[in-house]
């Protein structure tokens, strides 16, 4: 085991205990591999599942599990139009599980993400009965603030290029804290504990994911 393998773990347990505070259920997956097979492991049979938008649940091969099983499942990028959307949102907040990463993530265990339109921080904070967090060891960082800034200037930038969004960020390759139509950066939403006990898990992953 590499050291910083054998480091990533050391943090994984400091921050376990510090979800289990906050009554966030915490795991540790040594490789997207592990993280994906984990993450199936909660379902059960015949449950509704959906998502929101990450590259993380790409990259661990979760979503396009997701589409060839036999969960009820419920994509919202299946809708055409925006009633269509609107009817799908109805059935999104009250999925048994959701599926998304996390843009930060802070030493003592709360969670920080930054929404264009809001839809998977609204179903973080309330809705699905489970939401399940899948995210990468890149995602920690020291405080609230620093999270922020983590995203603004390094998660947000080339989420609006692969959005194709008319941002400065999109240019600059950097936050200039606009207000631009095509923001992504509508809602920060910091979650310092599930008000529901274990509702929220945790999947922490030894490898870099997402952005």
């Amino acid at each position: 085991m590499s050291p910083k393998i054998h480091n990533y773990e050391n943090l994984a347990d400091s921050l376990i205990e510090k979800f289990n505070q906050r009554g966030i259920e915490g795991y540790y997956c040594e490789s997207k591999e592990e993280a994906r097979n984990m993450a199936k492991r909660f379902l059960t049979p015949g449950c509704s599942v959906t998502w929101g938008g990450s590259m993380t649940l790409e990259e661990i091969g979760l979503i396009e599990d997701l589409k060839n099983s036999d969960y009820s499942i419920i994509d919202r990028t299946s809708a055409k139009t925006p009633e269509e959307a609107r009817a799908l949102y109805s059935k999104i907040v009250t999925a048994d599980y959701f599926f998304m990463s996390s843009n930060a993530i802070t030493l003592d265990g709360q969670l920080i993400n930054i929404d264009g339109n809001g839809n998977r921080v609204a179903c973080l904070i309330t809705g699905p009965k489970n939401v399940v967090i899948i995210a990468g060891m890149n995602k920690i960082v020291t405080d609230v603030e620093s999270g922020i800034q983590r995203v603004r200037n390094f998660a947000a930038p080339p989420n609006a290029v692969r959005l194709n969004r008319q941002t400065p960020c999109a240019q600059l390759g950097r936050c200039a804290n606009c207000l631009a139509p095509d923001s992504i950066c509508s809602q920060i939403v910091v979650t310092r504990r599930s008000h529901i006990p274990n509702r929220i898990k945790v999947i922490l992953v030894g490898e870099e994911l997402g952005y």
